[in-house]
């Protein structure tokens, strides 16, 4: 019995368990148990483009305005990511059907006015680069529904703010969605929204109660269809004359000085209760509408069982090899044979020789080593639900705080590095490895927050946000490093398996295949092959607005980095040693790092071929960005393949017989 009641207890337990900031809200018709809410809030985001990298809040285009104290506070990875959720003018009852429409505000502007001009100017540049609103209700994005070319219904999250149609007539973007908004060198602005509210209604089963005797749902989607009506110069509250006579509200690309223009922006709304939908599952219809997300499942399979493939050969014919080496080598039983040494046992003596520019080797190892653990453990707690889109800005918010966090490992690799390669300036070695490869990173990100900065853009880092990173890398990560490197100079230096020679050997003329630039080049190839697809993906979410959700797959695709740095790069050193060329140190960081090249050509390919972004300031940021991510991605596999060879190293030689 008392197992029985504990099991009980367990499993009541994970049933009331949700993850923070996704517990279910029950709305109702009437709030007199204080058990559920009738009010439902709807919050407004910053408007993005796929046109543009500038993100702008609500309120920089002039919409209806809303008290803002009480809005919901955004994390560090949200303001990071130019997220700003304000409370809107809008109010919604729950299941108490708006079919009329309802007048949220009216805009005059008077063409004479030059401040007026300027928020029409505004209005018509975000129309024509087809600006994106972006509502949350109920932590839900509010989704525009459209059918493509496949017959199927795409729901994108967001709706556009209006569209333009040129000269010729040729209406651009979002006016194809209706016949009307055909007059040409005119904007239409979509200033009136039908949203339809689909509710799960609930029971005893479901939540463990009653509602009393009143109906009561949770919301399992938000659907919005965004029109340009226009209302008239003076509309009452009730504006559903206008929405009948459906005439859009056309504003002239080049309107006349002396006029006057007036913009009412309106709303209905709708409840349909669904019962075939669960709150659990209620993100399913906005994921599985994403495009290319269902037609290359078998593309990335087959490239991913083709690597592992090839992973799998390199691995048999480099065991296969080296243990026939290694026979060979510990064959003394005469003289003779002990003389004739050939191939990597030649270069025993000078193997392990400290690199030129070892403290600078030393300094990105450890802020790879700080950035390979950072990337794993965020990837696990997002496969683990932690980090879904429905909890926003968690994935940047963990990976910030893991790497200050990891401050210590950082500065205990590159100090017991360092301290190998025999290196006694500790103080420069703990300071470079703490500020070096950081301020590489944040003096680009301070760049680029300074042209946001100038285009009053959403995405601009506010003022105490800056001083709190900064006080997070200088209080946190800093000392932690500190921490790491007084542990790692205090233990004793890495002892090689072979001796040093005093004189360096002279290194033979090499063939073109093993000298170092080449070698380098190859080396980035297969490890940037497992990765490419998956990058297409990942681009997409970050440049076209697109859920990323795959993080059970990206973690496998983290996994075949691993591995396919790791042997190409131990492939390739062994071929150099052969060649009896020991300088691998270097070599062996820069052949797997080099896929960060490939990586910064792709993204160059994708800004090319994907991307329809316009403007200088635009195609700045974009590469800035870019460069922030090829740097961090040039630390990462560097390290990989670096450790992967000094292992492979030391093993090969420790097994070896060396008179």
């Amino acid at each position: 019995m008392k197992s029985l009641a504990l099991l009980v207890g367990v499993v009541a337990v994970c049933h009331a368990f949700y993850l923070p900031g996704l517990a279910p809200v029950t709305y109702c018709e009437r709030a007199d148990d204080g058990k559920c809410q009738t009010e439902i809030k709807l919050y407004v985001n910053r408007l993005n483009s796929e046109e543009s990298v500038i993100p702008y809040e609500y309120d920089h285009f002039d919409f209806c305005k809303s008290d803002s104290s009480s809005g919901p506070s955004e994390n560090l990875g949200q303001v990071v990511f130019g997220e700003r959720i304000r409370p809107s003018p809008y109010k919604i009852v729950f299941n108490k059907n708006n079919d009329k429409c309802q007048t949220v505000c009216t805009k005059e502007y008077n063409l004479r006015n030059a401040d007026s001009q300027k928020k029409l100017i505004q209005l018509r540049k975000g129309m024509s680069m087809n600006y994106q609103h972006h509502w949350i209700v109920d932590n839900m994005p509010v989704t525009w529904c459209y059918p493509v070319e496949s017959g199927q219904k795409y729901c994108a999250t967001g709706f556009p703010m209006g569209c333009f149609v040129d000269k010729q007539g040729n209406p651009k973007d979002a006016c194809v969605i209706s016949r009307d908004y055909t007059k040409p060198n005119h904007f239409y602005i979509f200033n009136h929204i039908d949203l339809e509210i689909s509710y799960h209604p609930g029971n005893n089963e479901d939540w463990g109660r009653y509602l009393s005797d009143q109906m009561g749902g949770r919301i399992v989607s938000v659907k919005a269809t965004p029109r340009s009506i226009d209302h008239g110069a003076s509309p009452t509250d009730d504006c559903s004359a206008s929405l009948q006579s459906k005439a859009p509200l056309a504003i002239p690309a080049t309107p006349e000085n002396n006029g006057k223009l007036s913009i009412t922006y309106s709303y209905t709304v709708r409840f349909i209760a669904n019962a075939d939908v669960k709150w659990s599952s209620r993100w399913d219809y906005i994921l599985e509408s994403m495009p290319h997300t269902n037609i290359q499942w078998f593309s990335i399979m087959n490239s991913l069982v083709i690597v592992l493939f090839l992973s799998g050969m390199v691995a048999m014919i480099l065991l296969r090899t080296l243990h026939k080496d290694i026979a060979r080598y510990n064959q003394i039983d005469s003289g003779e044979d002990a003389q004739e040494e050939f191939g990597w046992k030649l270069v025993h003596g000078d193997v392990f020789r400290p690199p030129r520019k070892g403290m600078l080797l030393s300094v990105f190892l450890g802020s790879g080593a700080q950035i390979l653990a950072m990337s794993g453990i965020t990837l696990i707690f997002a496969c683990l639900g932690f980090l879904s889109p429905a909890n926003r800005g968690s994935l940047m918010t963990c990976a910030l705080v893991l790497y200050v966090c990891l401050g210590t490992p950082a500065g205990y690799v590159s100090a017991r590095i360092y301290k190998s390669f025999g290196g006694e300036k500790w103080k420069s070695n703990v300071l470079l490895t703490s500020m070096l490869c950081p301020g590489v990173v944040f003096g680009h990100f301070f760049i680029m927050n300074l042209v946001l900065w100038y285009k009053d853009s959403s995405a601009a880092i506010p003022f105490f946000t800056l001083v709190a990173l900064l006080a997070l890398w200088f209080g946190v990560s800093v000392p932690l490093t500190f921490v790491g490197a007084f542990f790692g100079f205090r233990k004793r230096a890495l002892e090689h398996p072979v001796r040093t020679n005093q004189i360096p050997r002279q290194i033979p003329e090499q063939s073109f295949y093993t000298q170092p630039i080449p070698g380098i080049a190859m080396g980035g190839v297969l490890p940037f092959g497992c990765i490419f697809i998956q990058l297409f993906f990942v681009l997409n979410s970050i440049w076209s607005s697109q859920i990323y959700y795959m993080y059970g797959f990206l973690f496998l695709v983290f996994i075949i980095l691993l591995i396919t740095c790791s042997e190409t790069t131990i492939l390739l050193c062994y071929f150099h040693l052969c060649a009896e060329d020991y300088h691998w140190w270097w070599r062996s960081f820069l052949t797997s790092g080099f896929t960060a090249f490939y990586l910064a050509v792709y993204c160059i390919h994708y800004f090319v071929t994907k991307l329809e972004i316009e403007g200088p300031a635009s195609t700045f940021l974009y590469f800035g960005y870019t460069s922030i991510m090829v740097f961090l991605f040039f630390l990462l596999s560097g390290t990989i393949g670096f450790f992967a060879c000094f292992w492979f190293v030391r093993k090969i030689y420790s097994v070896v017989k060396v008179d």
